[in-house]
């Protein structure tokens, strides 16, 4: 009998106490670890964009990738790279020798490496565009320096976008002008080197000995660059750039790539967002640089970058309420399921 009630005691099922406080602690702690998370994973984004933009700017004067008009010459990691067709042309190798380097030297390369840009941009979008992208680190750049100036993220809007306390200063102006003159003076100058000597640019530029050729090409890339700065940063993403779109179009092709979902359960939440950005509300909106809203479907997130700023943003503003955010990265089987939920949606 006693070995009977010890069995039933043991096979009681247990009862576990709920206590709420220590519930909403929990999630509290956990929300706000997230928040960290998401904070420095933003910091290791804009790292990655400022070593990018190095690297392009200092690229031509490392031999690391540039084409030597001059010299009708390639030059990839610092050596020459050579089709073989100059050897084919002086006799010195024969048409077959010449054909297996073309496959070799350059057909093979381009097709890998294409291939692997677009497998990426398939699985997570415009990956490219909102973490190593140099254009788009100065849409991000000078999106801020304008904001500070007006009020605005772009002077096409007819509204301003609150963030925080920030209220709009005049004295930003000069340097939001300036900013876009030299960026653009820099990029003409930038492009130039990719085509010509790095050392005979700079050269004749700080000697004021440019040909009339490379004083037009400035000149010119100058004045295109520094209007587009002004007036089309995130519209040339959106509309313009084929390396973006190439990266889209690859990328909505998959319902299973990386993409911002949202939680319409719990779409009510919504209306007590607030960050110190956004005080008002809309937080994620105010985010995109891209002037997106990421609460969308898919496809009408075509230009994403996937900066992740307006789920930093989410989960900041749910932080604070200690409640669980409604935008979050899914990929794989749950991007696939948010997907197909939104097909189903009106």
């Amino acid at each position: 009998m006693a070995k009977t009630l010890e069995t039933q005691r043991l096979r009681r099922p247990l009862v576990l106490t709920h206590d709420p406080a220590s519930a909403l602690f929990q999630r509290g702690h956990a929300a706000a670890a997230e928040s960290r998370r998401l904070a420095r994973l933003q910091r290791v984004r804009r790292a990655l964009q400022l070593s990018f933009f190095l690297l392009f700017l200092s690229a031509p004067a490392l031999n690391l990738l540039r084409f030597d008009l001059t010299e009708t010459q390639l030059w990839v990691l610092g050596w020459r790279w050579s089709l073989g067709i100059d050897a084919l042309v002086r006799g010195e190798t024969t048409s077959t020798q010449a054909a297996l380097s073309i496959m070799l030297r350059g057909i093979l390369p381009a097709v890998l490496f294409v291939a692997a840009f677009m497998t990426v941009a398939y699985r997570y979008g415009r990956l490219y565009c909102g973490w190593l992208c140099p254009h788009f680190s100065l849409v991000e750049t000078l999106n801020d320096l304008l904001h500070r100036a007006s009020g605005k993220l772009s002077l096409w809007d007819r509204h301003t976008t609150p963030m925080g306390a920030r209220q709009p200063q005049r004295r930003w102006w000069p340097l939001f002008f300036v900013s876009c003159a030299f960026f653009g003076f820099l990029w003409a100058i930038t492009l130039l080197t990719y085509l010509l000597p790095p050392a005979q640019v700079w050269g004749n530029l700080v000697q004021g000995s440019l040909t009339p050729n490379q004083a037009r090409f400035i000149a010119i890339g100058s004045t295109i660059f520094t209007l587009e700065f002004l007036f089309a940063r995130h519209l040339f993403c959106r509309f313009g750039c084929a390396v973006g779109l190439f990266q889209s179009l690859a990328w909505m092709a998959n319902p299973k790539g990386l993409v911002i979902s949202f939680d319409r359960s719990r779409a009510r939440d919504c209306r007590s967002c607030s960050t110190h950005k956004a005080p008002g509300g809309a937080a994620c909106d105010h985010a995109c640089p891209m002037r997106l809203t990421p609460r969308n479907i898919k496809r009408l997130m075509f230009a994403c970058v996937q900066c992740g700023q307006c789920i930093t943003e989410c989960e900041s503003s749910s932080a604070a309420q200690q409640r669980q955010p409604n935008l979050e990265w899914t990929v794989g089987l749950d991007a696939l399921r948010e997907t197909l939920r939104q097909r189903r949606e009106p």
